[in-house]
């Protein structure tokens, strides 16, 4: 029998790379998305593309009122940080952190693995070019995935552990488009900007753009995604 995983696809550029690793490698992908209150929502527009682009078995959209909460950023009308340089994003956490969303949505993740029998979950995370967020990291990685040993009936009773597979962990945003791209992953599709127009144009200078823009820029590529203003050209073209 094919192997099942459940993959977190929000649409972006880490988490369509990592769906089509999870693609590469036999598994029967179901995607899971989550409608969280996010301000910029055509990600989920984007998620639906690159479901449908990489050809999934199921595609699930999850409502999940965060916005309640508030706290972020990207859950209120909080002003999005814009031209941030390196050493300010590595400073400290940013307004854009949405507490506790990775853990949140691992923990809906690990339950739908429990209920379409997936024994992997797959997660686009990157400790290298991050913003910072603390549920990015190794350490936060390998403690939920103590946990998911211990909180599902199938793990206790039937032997079948779910394992987190976060294939980007290591790796930088160049690194990562090179392996999407001989993937055959269409970037542009894909939508990361945290601040994007109504039409969906990403706004070229949040955190999310910039780590995005800088990766093509290091692959000597022009990111295919629409920008209000057309981002400069990779370095030597």
């Amino acid at each position: 029998m094919t192997p099942r995983a459940v993959v977190l696809l929000s649409g972006g550029l880490d988490s369509t790379t990592t769906l089509a690793l999870a693609r590469s490698q036999g598994f029967e992908v179901h995607a899971l998305t989550f409608r969280y209150g996010q301000r910029h929502q055509v990600e989920l527009e984007a998620a639906r593309a690159v479901a449908a682009h990489l050809g999934v078995a199921r595609h699930w959209i999850l409502p999940l009122e965060l916005r309640a909460l508030g706290g972020s950023a990207l859950t209120t009308e909080a002003e999005v940080p814009k031209g941030r340089s390196e050493a300010e994003r590595a400073a400290g956490i940013p307004v854009t952190y949405v507490p506790a969303r990775n853990t949140i949505f691992l923990s809906l993740a690990l339950a739908l693995a429990e209920v379409v029998d997936a024994r992997d979950i797959f997660i686009g995370i990157s400790a290298v070019d991050s913003s910072g967020y603390p549920d990015c990291r190794p350490e936060f990685l390998a403690a939920f995935q103590r946990l998911a040993h211990l909180a599902t009936r199938a793990a206790v009773e039937g032997g079948r552990p779910v394992t987190l597979q976060a294939p980007l962990l290591h790796l930088s945003k160049a690194q990562i488009i090179q392996r999407g791209l001989a993937l055959g992953v269409d970037y542009g599709l894909t939508r990361s900007c945290y601040d994007p127009t109504v039409s969906g144009a990403a706004c070229g200078a949040c955190d999310a753009c910039l780590l995005r823009l800088r990766g093509f820029a290091e692959c000597g590529l022009r990111d295919p995604a629409p920008y209000c203003q057309e981002p400069p050209p990779p370095q030597g073209q």
